[in-house]
C-alpha cells in the first residue's frame, strides 16, 4: 500500500500523528469524566482541553461546543423545530438543495416542513430564491454548508447568514468539509449552530460536535438519560475519540496558513494537467472552492469504471459522497446544479490534503492521461483489461 496515492481526502482523511498519540495517551486513563476523584476529574480535563481547541477554531468558548457521534448526529440535533430565532420559534425547514445527506432528510422536521432552496450552475445558493422562501412563512431554520464536499463550492454564509437574520430565522452550518481548511469563526458566518467531524481534519471516525452560537440554549437532546455535555447530549463521552479530535484539530488549525496555499497550488497543478484532455470539465472552477478539491467528467465517461481504473493504477479517487453505502450512483449535487445525467453518472472527486506532493499530483495526471485513451473511446468496458 506505500507506493498508493490517496486522493479521496474529502471522504476521510489519515490519521495525524498528533492525534494517534493523543487517542493512545487517553486510553491509558481509566476515569469517567463525570466522575469526581482523581482520575475523572483527569479525564475530564483532557476531554475539557480537547473542547477548548475546537471552539478557539470557531472563535467561540468551550461551553458552546457539544460532542457527538459524528457530523451527522450532529446535523440531526441541530435541525429541530422549536429552536429559539430572533423573530421566535423556528416552525419549518430550509435547506439547500446541494446538502449532506443528514440534513437533506430534514433531521427532527416533519417532511411537509422542509423545503429545498436551489442553487445555481455553479452550485452556489441562489440568494433570492432563499429571500423568498424566508418571506413566505413563519420563522425558519435555515441550513446552508460552508463548503461542498463534492464540488468544494464554497457557499456566501455571510450573505446568507444576514437575510436569514433580516427575516427573523435561525441559520445552521455544515462545516464538516470547511473546518481545518479555511479560516471559520462562528460569528462573522452569523450562524446559530455549526456543525464539525474529526475525521476531516486527521481525528478519528466517530466522533463531531454541534457548536452552538451565542445566546442559543435551549438544545433539544437527541439522547436523554445523564446530564453530560450540560444536558445536550446524554452518554458517557467517547473521550479517546475527543481527545484525537482536539489533537487533530490543534495540528490543521496550526498548519492552516502554510496548507491553504500549498495545497490550493496542487490543486491548480492537477487541475492544468488534467484539462489537456479535450472536452474535460471540472465542474465549478469559477466559482469559490476549498482548495483541495476537483470534480471533473469527460465526455462518455463512466464514473465507476474511472473510479475503478483509478484504483487498479494504484490511485484512490471516489465519484463524489462517500455516504452511500459504497454505491456508485449519480451526484444529487450536480443534478441540482442542473448539469444533466450524462454529467451527473460520469463525475469523479480528486480531493488532496497536507501530505499529498506534486510527485503524486503527477502520477494521477499521468495515470489519467493513460486511463482516458482507453475510457473516452467507449472503451470503458474493457479498462480492467488494460490496467
Amino acid at each position: 500500500m506505500a507506493d498508493r496515492v490517496y486522493c479521496d481526502w474529502n471522504a476521510t482523511t489519515p490519521l495525524r500523528p498528533e492525534a494517534r498519540a493523543a487517542m493512545l495517551a487517553a486510553m491509558n486513563l481509566v476515569g469517567n469524566p463525570s466522575s469526581v476523584h482523581a482520575e475523572g476529574r483527569k479525564a475530564r480535563r483532557l476531554m475539557e482541553d480537547a473542547r477548548e481547541v475546537i471552539a478557539r477554531g470557531l472563535g467561540t468558548t468551550a461551553r458552546r461546543v457539544v460532542f457527538t457521534s459524528g457530523g451527522t448526529e450532529a446535523n440531526v440535533l441541530a435541525l429541530s423545530p422549536g429552536l429559539k430565532a430572533p423573530g421566535g420559534a423556528v416552525e419549518r425547514l430550509l435547506v439547500s438543495a446541494v446538502e449532506h445527506a443528514s440534513v437533506l432528510a430534514g433531521g427532527r422536521f416533519p417532511a411537509d416542513l422542509v423545503q429545498t432552496i436551489p442553487v445555481g450552475p455553479s452550485g452556489v445558493v441562489d440568494l433570492d430564491r432563499l429571500e423568498a422562501l424566508l418571506a413566505s412563512g413563519p420563522p425558519a431554520l435555515v441550513s446552508v454548508m460552508a463548503a461542498n464536499n463534492e464540488t468544494g463550492v464554497l457557499q456566501p454564509i455571510s450573505e446568507v447568514a444576514e437575510l436569514v437574520r433580516q427575516a427573523g430565522g435561525l441559520l445552521h452550518v455544515d462545516a464538516v468539509q470547511a473546518f481545518g481548511k479555511i479560516p471559520l469563526d462562528i460569528k462573522w458566518m452569523g450562524a446559530g449552530l455549526v456543525t464539525v467531524s474529526a475525521h476531516k481534519i486527521g481525528g478519528p471516525k466517530g466522533v463531531g460536535a454541534l457548536v452552538l452560537g451565542t445566546g442559543l440554549d435551549d438544545l433539544v437532546p437527541l439522547l436523554r438519560g445523564g446530564g453530560q455535555e450540560r444536558g445536550r447530549r446524554a452518554g458517557t463521552e467517547n473521550l479517546t475519540g475527543i481527545a484525537g479530535f482536539g489533537a487533530a484539530a490543534g495540528a490543521a488549525l496550526a498548519a492552516l496558513e502554510v496548507d491553504l496555499p500549498r495545497v490550493t497550488a496542487l490543486r491548480e497543478r492537477l487541475e492544468a494537467g488534467l484539462c489537456q484532455t479535450r472536452g474535460l470539465t471540472v465542474f465549478s472552477s469559477a466559482a469559490a472552492r476549498l482548495p483541495n478539491t476537483t470534480l471533473f467528467t469527460a465526455p462518455g465517461m463512466k464514473a465507476e469504471t474511472a473510479v475503478i481504473g483509478f484504483d487498479l493504477a494504484g490511485i484512490a479517487i471516489s465519484s463524489g459522497s462517500a455516504c452511500s453505502s459504497g454505491k456508485v450512483q449519480p451526484s444529487h449535487v450536480l443534478e441540482a446544479m442542473g448539469a444533466g445525467s450524462a454529467a451527473a453518472q460520469g463525475a469523479v472527486r480528486l480531493s488532496l490534503g497536507w501530505s499529498t506532493t506534486e510527485a503524486e499530483v503527477d502520477r494521477v495526471v499521468e495515470a489519467w492521461r493513460k486511463l482516458s485513451l482507453t475510457l473516452l473511446k467507449g472503451g470503458n468496458e474493457t479498462v480492467l483489461e488494460r490496467f
